[in-house]
């Protein structure tokens, strides 16, 4: 999750806003309650936010 954070240079705070608001790309919870996003997803996500401006 970090190197998505600091890839995006954006505080963590920022990150959680956007996953209660349902405005953040998908993730999957693992087991152990970690969050992964799959590089296309994020990806997807980037490209949908280019596309919409």
């Amino acid at each position: 999750m970090d190197d998505v954070l600091a890839e995006l240079q954006i505080p963590r705070r920022t990150w959680q806003r956007w996953r209660e608001l349902g405005t953040g790309p998908e993730c999957i919870r693992l087991p152990n309650r970690d969050l992964r996003i799959r590089r296309t997803a994020l990806n997807n996500w980037l490209e949908s936010l280019k596309e919409a401006a």
